[in-house]
């Protein structure tokens, strides 16, 4: 559908991240510039925005607050998780939709998520090529668990990735400087797909990595957990470094921290609410052989360390938003921006290309098990030549007072609250 011209809509959903923002300072500082592009909105809290016809008229912003997004964690028009029933269930949500896109000529719609949000968008898409409303959507990729499907990696992961390794070199030397040795164990995000702890495999690169990481990939046992650590605290003085996936479950598909905790707690999308697993796990051990230990989550630290941003991923956020509104504005329609890895001069690359968005929604694309060692407790060096170009450069917010200088947006209301 070209030559379009109308109203953007940009909104954000599901976990924050440190680059979300770069992905949305991409979308808003080229639609901007689009001639047929008549206004550009920012809905308040994702898909709850555009239902409540609250957004934000984003001509109104300064430049230069628009310029420190792509430096600003977290999702800066606020996020949500809403999920879309089936239209053919019941289309009420889908009717205020289209309702508000024609109050608003709303011709462009981005949205900024990962596996969830690109169903969102998926539905929407479908829905309005149904009935005929013309309006070209494109999702823009985010997730730290770095599992959609059809792209080489997610805006997001890298960061999280630099952080998940940096911290863990910290902790490597925090943890061992005693006479006596002590055992961590580390919770690292990532329900399904093991990508987050397996970053942890880039400590170990620089010598000052944990003795065993586990994923989801692999199906997890207490008992062999327990001896692992054995095995590794025999042969280094009493010490043992372990990281765990908060989705590591066992060979039935039963989450640890459900096994351990007996917790039954949901979210809006019906997913099992992790955490805690870390502790739980300590005490395990603790209880076991009476050392000392240390159980370790590094929850929303991990998705939000701007200040540890890799310059790589702040750029390709940057550049999925901003190809996003160009595809849009060429035609393209019912598509999600993807990474194309590739070289130039022998050098990492990224190429961007787009893929119909019934494939990335409610897809995961898991870490290969060939890069998992046989034993389940460690990765190979594959895994650290995927994802060592990734995390290359800085890319933090200048400072003002010694503290970071954060994107400070208006939010000037444009529709009806």
């Amino acid at each position: 559908m070209k030559n379009l011209v109308g109203a953007c809509m940009f909104g954000q959903s599901g976990g924050p991240t440190s680059v979300i923002n770069a992905s949305a300072a991409g979308v808003f500082i080229q639609a901007l510039k689009e001639k047929n592009i008549t206004a550009v909105y920012g809905l308040a809290h994702g898909i709850k925005g555009l239902l409540d016809e609250n957004f934000y008229d984003m001509s109104k912003e300064d430049a230069k607050e628009l310029e420190l997004l792509k430096y600003t964690p977290s999702s800066a028009l606020g996020s949500v998780r809403y999920k879309l029933v089936d239209e053919k269930k019941d289309d009420t949500d889908y009717k205020r939709i289209l309702e508000v896109f024609k109050k608003y000529n709303v011709r462009y719609f981005f949205y900024n998520g990962g596996n969830d949000s690109m169903d969102t968008c998926n539905k929407i898409s479908k829905y309005l090529q149904k009935v005929g409303y013309d309006c070209n959507i494109i999702g823009v990729p985010k997730t730290i668990d770095n599992d959609l499907f059809g792209t080489d990696h997610c805006p997001g992961y890298a960061s999280a990735a630099k952080y998940v390794a940096t911290t863990l070199m910290e902790i490597n030397l925090d943890a061992k400087v005693y006479d006596k040795g002590q055992v961590c164990v580390v919770e690292i995000m990532g329900r399904h797909a093991g990508w987050l702890a397996a970053a942890s495999k880039l400590a170990s690169y620089k010598g000052l990595g944990p003795d065993l990481i586990y994923l989801p990939e692999v199906p997890f046992c207490l008992d062999k957990f327990k001896k692992d650590v054995k095995k590794v605290m025999d042969a280094n003085g009493g010490s043992c470094i372990a990281c765990v996936s908060e989705g590591i479950h066992d060979k039935d598909g039963k989450f640890i921290v459900e096994k351990l905790s007996e917790s039954k707690a949901r979210d809006s999308f019906g997913h099992a609410q992790l955490g805690g697993l870390a502790i739980q796990l300590a005490d395990l051990i603790n209880a076991e052989y009476g050392v000392k230990v240390r159980g370790i989550e590094f929850s929303l630290m991990q998705r939000c360390a701007a200040h540890l941003a890799s310059k790589v991923d702040v750029e390709e956020a940057y550049n999925a938003g901003k190809k996003a509104v160009e595809a849009a504005c060429a035609g393209q329609t019912d598509k999600m921006v993807v990474f194309k890895r590739s070289s130039v001069d022998g050098k990492y690359a990224c190429e961007y290309e787009l893929m119909p968005l019934e494939l990335a929604a409610n897809t995961e694309r898991k870490v290969p098990v060939e890069w998992i060692t046989e034993d389940g407790t460690m990765l190979s060096d594959d895994f650290v030549d995927y994802a060592l170009p990734l995390i290359q450069g800085d890319a933090k917010a200048p400072l003002e007072d010694g503290l970071p200088r954060f994107a400070k947006l208006k939010k000037v209301q444009a529709g009806k609250k």
